[in-house]
């Protein structure tokens, strides 16, 4: 008898199958020393389109046939997949496999990925699940010793499940109840709305956004910089400076503060995608591809986290991990490594934090592509700052008085740089790295006083804000809808980091977001779904709550079918309110007509396949004897004037006529032309 092992992909079956011995090449698995090991190409089921269920669903769309809300859910063999399908059936279905082992990804989609596959096959022979967060051999043969039922997982299914399911409701629904309402193909969908709104409230408003001027005086105190605050008024700063030019100003007060900075945070994927995008602009997919695919080649631990911690029984493999890592990188940990800082057990659901595995000392690091070692280099340098010792410097505020205003200088000292020595990646922000490089001040007593003080005005302006990059729209998403709760509250946000690089690519494939450089912009047909979509719909909040409920049902805490019911509901009243045309806004772009047409008087316009009669009245502009005209050749033809082209070395005169539809028996357009070609010369 043998034990099936399915994995979610032929990569991750190649880091299985030969630590079980299964390594005899089948058609579509391995088998060998009492196991099967076959795998899916990610999801080779899926749930079925509307059309696929037939009825009133696949006629043309109309209010009458919504909301549509399937009695019992259908699913299809996603297209291309049908032969790996017919080998996993054939196998889960056969006498002689007596127990199935689920080792696809240890997560919501993973689970569905499995499930789906399974269920459809009808197969009810018993599973055991796989759980590892490393695909090294001594990770794979610690999970394969701690097989638990896959019943146990009913709960993670079910978050997958309900979530695919909301968003097949509002999302198929909603394209076509607003696809109707505005006569135009709109992709409406839970997360990737509302994240879409975000965008266009972004742009809003960095284009609505108005600079304001503002002053200060600067006064130079031999040795440094004080400055005053802000003032609105030109003459009033200018003023401020004559006055204290030449005068005396008096340190009144020095604060001094030793601050320490911990070490950041490990990576969880959401900010090694940020940390990615900084530094090299990679886009949030990308980023989940490299790491992806450095997870399967085991040089990492498994990317679509959501925790930034690691649990106490890893603390001897992260210790272990780091000291690796500095050796590979030829950059030391600072001081005594405290790999305590990262553990917490509450924080790590699923999956712990990214880090790099030992493999890193034995692979040719060499021979990764860019993208995949930059992403490396990433993980494995804040592993090494995270266990590093914290950073400590020595604040100073001094403020001075002068001809009775009031001016600030602040510096820094370095006491010791700790993990920020082992920093190589970019700051958070500007600011950051701005107030790093502040100058260290002179030492500066209570009382002192500095003569002859030199006075300037400085210009500055207030500044917008700045667009989204993935890295702060990413941030943005998984944020969304926190502000009503604590930080012991479950993660809210918008999708999960597994879905959200998708989330984004999905507006930029359809036309809603493009990207310039590293940032996101709505487009104009973005923008306008934003305009008329009703405010539920694209509420970040909203989704976020919804997040959070689906969060809940993978910890056991909230009923599915609850769940259900209310996706059901919001469905059946965005259908019932907005089941009516709406002629104020159209996504027809504004095209300007060429002329009249000939036949029935109404506007000639350029569309997607060429020139066209808007009264649909049969009109066809086509070519004149082989030639395509230009649009300023037709312009001239609707307005009655004579065009001239030349063609295979003859030229040809057209002259519209309103007789006839033919000419020499050809047909040349749907009103009358004439042509006279003239034979070339010589």
């Amino acid at each position: 008898m043998y034990k099936l092992v399915i994995a979610e992909k032929p990569s991750v079956a190649r880091a299985i199958y030969p630590v079980l011995g299964a390594n005899n090449k089948k058609n579509g698995y391995m088998e060998g020393n009492g196991y099967i090991v076959s795998w899916c190409f990610g999801h080779l089921v899926g749930l079925q389109l509307p059309n696929g269920y037939g009825g009133k669903w696949a006629e043309k769309w109309s209010y009458d046939n919504l909301p549509m809300i399937p009695d019992k859910w259908k699913f299809i063999i996603s297209e291309g997949a049908a032969d790996q399908y017919n080998i996993l059936k054939k196998l889960l279905n056969d006498s002689s496999v007596d127990e199935v082992i689920c080792a696809t990804d240890a997560d919501r989609e993973g689970e569905c990925i499995f499930r789906y596959v399974y269920n459809l096959s009808g197969s009810k022979k018993p599973v055991k699940r796989l759980w590892v967060s490393s695909l090294e051999e001594s990770a794979i043969k610690e999970g394969f010793a701690k097989l638990k039922s896959d019943r146990e997982y009913d709960n993670l299914y079910n978050a997958g499940f309900f979530r695919a399911k909301a968003d097949w409701l509002v999302g198929m629904n909603g394209s076509r109840l607003f696809s109707i309402r505005y006569r135009a193909h709109l992709n409406i969908g839970r997360v990737q709305t509302p994240t879409l709104a975000m965008i266009v409230q972004r742009d809003n408003e960095v284009k609505n956004f108005v600079k304001q001027k503002y002053f200060t005086v600067d006064l130079n105190c031999s040795g440094f910089i004080a400055v005053s605050e802000r003032i609105d008024s030109e003459n009033e700063a200018e003023r401020l400076a004559e006055c204290c030019t030449g005068k005396t100003a008096e340190a009144v007060e020095v604060k001094r503060e030793v601050k320490t900075v911990n070490p950041p945070k490990l990576f969880d994927l959401t900010t090694l995608q940020r940390e990615a995008n900084k530094k090299y602009g990679y886009t949030a997919q990308q980023t989940l591809d490299y790491q992806q695919s450095l997870y399967e080649k085991k040089l990492t631990t498994y990317p679509r986290t959501d925790s930034q911690y690691i649990t106490d029984d890893m603390e001897e493999t992260a210790l272990a991990a780091a000291k690796t890592a500095s050796a590979v990188l030829n950059c030391d940990v600072i001081g005594t490594p405290d790999i305590k800082r990262c553990i917490n057990n509450a924080k790590v659901t699923g999956h712990h934090a990214i880090i790099p595995t030992l493999e890193i000392a034995n692979a040719d690091l060499s021979a990764l592509p860019e993208g995949e070692l930059n992403v490396l280099k990433l993980i494995a340098n804040r592993l090494i700052c995270a266990v590093s010792e914290p950073h400590k410097y020595e604040a100073v505020k001094v403020t001075l008085k002068c001809e009775g205003k009031d001016f600030s200088a602040n510096g820094r000292t370095v006491i010791s740089a700790g993990w920020k020595s082992a920093e190589t990646y970019i700051k958070d922000n500007p600011e950051d790295e701005e107030k790093e490089n502040e100058a260290k001040l002179p030492q500066i007593a209570q009382g002192q006083r500095f003569d002859n003080v030199k006075a300037e005005t400085s210009e500055h302006f207030t500044s917008p804000p700045k667009p989204y990059t993935e890295d702060t729209l990413l941030s943005a998403m998984e944020h969304a809808g926190q502000d009503e709760y604590d930080d012991e509250s479950e993660k809210k946000g918008l999708g999960t980091p597994a879905t959200r690089a998708g989330t984004i690519e999905g507006l930029v494939k359809n036309g809603y977001v493009e990207r310039k450089k590293k940032q996101l912009s709505a487009t104009e047909k973005g923008i306008k779904l934003i305009n008329v979509v009703p405010d539920d719909v694209k509420s970040p909040k909203l989704t976020a709550d919804w997040e959070m409920r689906l969060q809940a049902i993978e910890h056991g805490k909230e009923s599915k079918d609850g769940f259900m019911s209310d996706i059901s509901d919001y469905v059946i009243g965005m259908c019932k309110k907005y089941s009516s045309i709406d002629n104020e806004l159209s996504f027809v772009p504004n095209i300007e007509p060429i002329g009249k047409c000939p036949k029935c008087g109404n506007d000639v316009k350029k569309g997607k396949f060429g020139f066209y009669c808007t009264n649909k009245c049969g009109m066809n502009v086509a070519k004149v004897f082989g030639k395509e005209l230009t649009e300023n050749q037709l312009k001239n033809l609707l307005a009655g004037k004579e065009i001239s082209y030349t063609a295979n070395g003859r030229k040809t005169t057209v002259i519209p006529k309103v007789s006839s539809n033919e000419y020499n028996g050809k047909t040349l357009y749907q009103w009358e032309t004439k042509s006279v070609q003239q034979p070339k010369k010589g």
